[in-house]
């Protein structure tokens, strides 16, 4: 997958973050990218314990073989907390793509009770597994807008 697709696939997963934020979710999206670039599925945010890429995990997971999700690339706005890194290594997703790091999150959210971010990265949380997700972020490029539906949300 070039940046290009990358960035095309981060702008769709921030469609979506933006209608989870229009219905009262939290302002988060991911997709699910097939090995042919096209998107197989879409996860909008629901509340602080069913994450975007959580529940699109569990989705392929269950709709999916673990070898054709190998293959595939999970791209969400923002660097998936530990849990949602958990569970895309769990799901046998074996790429990674995200557009904005935690820390910026941290930053916007402050001590937000339904954000309570933690001070570990998803590449951390890779490494201490046994296969090697494919991870790429953050992008810079595309970071202001990732982030405008998240500037008067969490106030």
């Amino acid at each position: 997958m070039t940046r290009d697709q990358m960035i095309s696939h981060l702008l769709a997963a921030d469609a979506v973050a933006r209608g989870a934020g229009q219905h009262g979710h939290h302002p988060f999206g991911a997709v699910l990218v097939g090995p042919d670039d096209e998107i197989l599925m879409r996860q909008g945010n629901i509340d602080t314990l069913h994450h975007a890429e959580t529940e699109l995990a569990r989705r392929a997971g269950a709709a999916y073989s673990p070898e054709f999700l190998w293959t595939c690339t999970l791209v969400s706005t923002f660097e998936p907390c530990a849990m949602c890194a958990g569970t895309l290594y769990w799901a046998n997703i074996g790429r990674l793509v995200y557009g904005v790091e935690e820390t910026k999150l941290l930053a916007l959210t402050g001590d937000h009770e339904e954000n309570p971010t933690m001070s570990l990265s998803c590449r951390e949380v890779l490494a201490t597994g046994q296969k090697k997700i494919d991870v790429h972020g953050p992008f810079p490029e595309i970071e202001d807008k990732l982030v405008a539906p998240h500037r008067d949300f969490w106030l």
